[in-house]
């Protein structure tokens, strides 16, 4: 019998942190403080929504759960790192995360620095030291597309955007561009990682998760902008109301709370229909549902 949703997301969750804390050099290990630091970035802490996409594709997609635990412990580090350094003075600025002092804060700037280096690292010696795929070929095509995912053309090229926006008004394309690549490209990476370690994909399979990535990660954005308008520091584990704040562009400051509300209804749907030719797609289709429905 299939189990519900919060009881699969429950032990995946716990099976992660397990992978994680297995794949993280030891505290006793030199450098110890680096060391500590990485596992006090990555471990105990945050919904591991990326690592249950790439387990939820793996399911639509017949895939070993052995191999794509491991595609999803290299997206849930190369998440981690980007929080490191967002947090840091140079980015955002920020002192708390994950209801626990930012890292900087706890470890100070240099070492945070070397942590987010070092997560990043630890990711790709994950890929590339495990079997995953159908073929070497198909391995180095997941850590190609992981790469990009992280770099100029991913999340790190939507977070400089983000950062050459503070007080600019942005137009909706524009807003969207720039989510595409700092949010969702790494959330696209989860989904397609984790169905490229099953079953061979047909194009309209593969357009189909491509499509239910774009619309789970831009969903999972908007949500984001409304959480920070509406959510009190002690629910989201960070500090509320920054966006404002420092004038950055949101969905909220662009539409408004009830337009933006309505625009995340309107891309969970998008993204329903997305998978809606998979017949093991429900976890896709539960993801979606929580992450809109976080919120409200």
């Amino acid at each position: 019998m299939t189990s519900d949703f919060l009881t699969w997301s429950t032990a995946l969750q716990a099976r992660t942190e397990i992978v994680l804390e297995q794949h993280l050099p030891a505290l006793a290990s030199a450098p110890q403080t680096l060391h500590q630091a990485m596992r006090y970035a990555v471990l105990e802490g945050g919904k591991r929504v990326r690592p249950l996409l790439a387990f939820a594709a793996g399911e639509a997609c017949h895939a070993d759960p052995a191999q794509v635990e491991i595609v999803a412990c290299a997206v849930e580090l190369i998440h981690a790192y980007s929080l490191v350094h967002d947090d840091m003075p140079c980015m955002d600025d920020d002192v708390l995360r994950r209801g626990k002092p930012t890292c900087h804060v706890e470890f100070g700037e240099a070492t945070a620095l070397l942590v987010g280096d070092s997560l990043q690292s630890l990711a790709f010696e994950l890929l590339s030291s495990n079997p995953l795929g159908k073929t070497p070929a198909q391995q180095i095509a997941m850590i190609k597309l992981l790469a990009q995912a992280s770099g100029s053309r991913g999340m790190a090229g939507g977070q400089a955007i983000d950062l050459a926006s503070v007080g600019v008004a942005l137009t909706l394309p524009e807003l969207e561009f720039m989510h595409i690549h700092k949010t969702g490209a790494l959330i696209r990476a989860a989904v397609l990682l984790g169905a490229y370690c099953g079953e061979p994909l047909s194009e309209q399979q593969h357009a189909g998760l491509d499509r239910y990535a774009k619309c789970a990660g831009l969903a999972f954005q908007v949500v984001d902008d409304i959480l920070d308008a509406e959510a009190p520091t002690a629910t989201l584990g960070k500090t509320a109301g920054k966006d404002a704040e420092h004038n950055k562009p949101t969905y909220v400051s662009l539409m408004g709370i009830t337009e933006a509300k309505a625009f995340a209804r309107e891309l969970h749907r998008d993204a329903l229909d997305a998978v809606d030719g998979f017949d093991h797609g429900q976890r896709l289709r539960e993801l979606a549902d929580f992450i809109v429905q976080r919120s409200f």
